[in-house]
């Protein structure tokens, strides 16, 4: 399939790295695709950045028929762009495909079109350390049609958007907390697709935290209400003693890209890690015997949020000394190092922007 590509009449002015905030600025062009069952995917299109106009009925405004991926492009020292391990976010936007009876999509393809409109767009990546260039794509079920089926026409979207840290903090830690009064999702659902509704099931019980002065949830598993499984924004690892531990794959959890990348690059250290059932109370235990050494979230949008601070219940437990520990500090430094092209890239991650 050729992409056609319509410019931009006007280029926006590009706001100074320093004034980057996550998610409120947009470049350029974005790129879209449709699909209908006799054509499949088809029309794809570089088009200037807008507005996008549907029917009221649309299913996907009455339904929650969406997907969607993140991951970003980063300024090398030397000048150039790359990208880090997106066909793992395209193989996983075809899991949640699935999931949620969309239908699958070229990776190659979506590769093309990915560093076609990067390359465009590439006067938008950043430079400072910290920024980057956040890649949304995302599909959206389009039928006009109110009636609960799975959709026969889809749109899919790539936007792009320079940012910087994902949290206020900043890599400083954040305070998390546990509520056992609501779930975000539970297992033989949709939880380990990365799909719009599991995203809005979390949004009251954050304002909570956010009322306690907690940055994010760390959400239970959904059936009995004890074991830890992921925080809002990212999946979570603990330091207990000498051993690396994070929340197994059960179903209800996303199997995140920055996830696989720590638990890749601990063990290349000859770290044990463990991917295993953790009870919240086994956490507050290894607390109060001093083995709880360290706790951090790993996601594309913070890369590695160390955790200074969990609440659970009336219960508050401060991590160590309350600041960033040496393994999420080296972590964070390694896992950069490798996206800003500053440190060889022994894990074959990283895919180079080269100028069309």
């Amino acid at each position: 399939m050729d992409i056609s590509i319509k410019k931009a009449d006007k280029l926006k002015d590009h706001p100074s790295d320093s004034a980057l905030g996550f998610g409120t600025i947009f470049t350029d062009h974005m790129f879209s695709m449709d699909y209908n069952p006799e054509k499949g995917w088809h029309n794809a299109l570089i088009e200037p950045y807008g507005p996008i106009t549907m029917s009221p009925a649309t299913m996907v405004l009455h339904y929650g028929q969406a997907i969607f991926e993140g991951l970003k492009a980063y300024r090398t020292p030397d000048g150039n762009v790359q990208l880090f391990r997106p066909m793992d976010n395209f193989k996983r936007l075809n899991r949640s495909a699935e999931m949620l009876c969309i239908p699958q999509v070229d990776e190659n393809f979506l590769m093309k079109a990915l560093l076609k409109i990067v390359d465009m767009e590439r006067a938008w990546v950043p430079s400072a350390t910290g920024t980057s260039l956040y890649i949304r794509p995302f599909i959206i079920a389009t039928d006009p049609y109110i009636g609960l089926k799975s959709s026969s026409t889809y749109r899919f979207f790539m936007i792009l958007s320079p940012v910087g840290a994902y949290y206020p903090e900043g890599f400083n830690p954040v305070k998390i907390w546990v509520t056992r009064d609501y779930v975000r999702a539970v297992r033989g659902g949709v939880g380990r697709a990365k799909t719009a509704g599991n995203y809005a099931a979390s949004l009251y019980a954050t304002e909570l935290a956010h009322k306690e002065g907690y940055t994010q949830v760390l959400w239970l598993d959904g059936v009995e209400l004890k074991y830890v499984e992921e925080v809002g924004s990212m999946n979570i690892f603990f330091k207990l003693g000498d051993e690396i531990v994070t929340p197994e794959l059960n179903g209800s959890i996303l199997s995140g890209v920055t996830r696989d990348s720590v638990i890749t690059m601990a063990k290349s250290w000859g770290m044990k890690v463990s991917e295993r059932r953790i009870a919240i109370d086994e956490l507050f235990e290894a607390h109060k015997t001093g083995e709880l050494q360290e706790v951090f979230g790993s996601g594309t949008a913070a890369v590695i949020s160390p955790v200074g601070n969990i609440k659970y219940h009336e219960k508050a437990i401060t991590i160590g000394d309350g600041n960033v520990g040496p393994v999420a500090s080296r972590m964070f430094n390694e896992l950069m190092d490798i996206q800003y092209g500053k440190a060889e890239d022994k894990f074959g991650w990283t895919v180079p922007v080269n100028p069309a």
